[in-house]
């Protein structure tokens, strides 16, 4: 699974079927740093003879895209078909894949990197935000009063991105931060303000967990591979570790773990031409017939039949 750049976003969108693109990418992207960008989606498709199309890979930049068409959206195990109208937020932990179904597509997207949301700009840490977690739903289906709504966001952005205002990407990161907190509204939750012991070691568990994913090519190797081994990470007994995710998660650290590399294992079923051998063995199985038992255990079927 490959990463894809700010750079390299404009060359695979737009390649050389674009008028201006090598003068754009010399006079705006001589450093990877703060960038921010805002494009009509109608406008791209015509000026592009080719349809866009957003590879499976992760990105180091975030994206928030206003949807109004026909679109398949693919990340971890899920295909969410978009038939009329969405908001998606996507962040360089999420790896996914995006196909448009036709050309009949319209609405607004922006890119922008974390240089770009600074702490002491902002107030908080981007991926701090519900919005852009990992177990965020990503895609938000909108009706079209939310979809006019958020248009006007994209308008103005538009409007001052083109302008002479000294201050401008001042304003425009104001405009990102109302689409972010509209996301917010669409992500439901509510903080523990009593937040205990229990809660803060959950969440430690969970990145723990994630940081060991996603993997992205056939010699990377699962560093915590078994629940005695998160539990010694994090320096507290087995059995507690075990409580603990049972009474805020309601399934023990085997279960998660187990599922985490069953979701995995199906990505990379879909999304690569690794053979079986190769993916066994980077998700931590010493036998192919192991990951096997375990993968039919979880899905009713063979890696094989499910990648077919």
């Amino acid at each position: 699974m490959n990463t894809t750049t700010i750079k390299e976003f404009y060359q695979d969108v737009f390649k050389e079927t674009c008028p201006d693109l090598d003068q754009f990418l010399n006079n705006n992207l001589n450093k990877d740093l703060g960038h921010f960008n805002v494009f009509n989606i109608e406008s791209m498709y015509a000026t592009c003879k080719t349809k866009p199309e957003m590879p499976y890979n992760r990105r180091t930049y975030y994206k928030v895209s206003l949807i109004s068409g026909k679109n398949i959206v693919e990340y971890a195990d899920k295909t969410i078909e978009i038939t009329k109208h969405a908001i998606l937020f996507a962040t360089p932990k999420t790896p996914y894949r995006y196909t448009p179904k036709d050309n009949n597509q319209s609405g607004h997207f922006c890119v922008f990197t974390k240089d770009f949301v600074p702490l002491n700009k902002t107030g908080f840490d981007i991926d701090n935000l519900q919005i852009f977690s990992n177990q965020s739903d990503f895609v938000f289906q909108i009706s079209k009063e939310q979809y006019l709504q958020i248009k006007h966001v994209f308008e103005k952005m538009h409007h001052e991105i083109n302008s002479n205002y000294e201050l401008k990407y001042d304003l425009l990161r104001n405009y990102l931060m109302e689409l972010i907190h509209y996301g917010q509204k669409l992500t439901p939750f509510t903080p523990n303000e009593n937040k205990t012991a229990a809660t803060r070691i959950t969440g430690l568990f969970i990145e723990l967990l994630e940081r060991q994913f996603p993997i992205e090519n056939a010699t990377q190797l699962l560093q915590l591979k078994k629940p005695n081994e998160y539990a010694n990470a994090l320096n507290i007994h087995i059995n507690h570790l075990n409580k603990v995710l049972k009474d805020t998660i309601g399934k023990t650290t085997s279960d998660i773990l187990s599922s985490r590399i069953n979701q995995e294992a199906k990505i990379l079923l879909k999304q690569t031409d690794w053979n079986v051998s190769e993916i066994a063995y980077s998700l931590g199985f010493d036998e192919v017939a192991h990951f096997s038992n375990f993968f039919k255990k979880h899905n009713k079927q063979s890696p094989l039949v499910f990648r077919k």
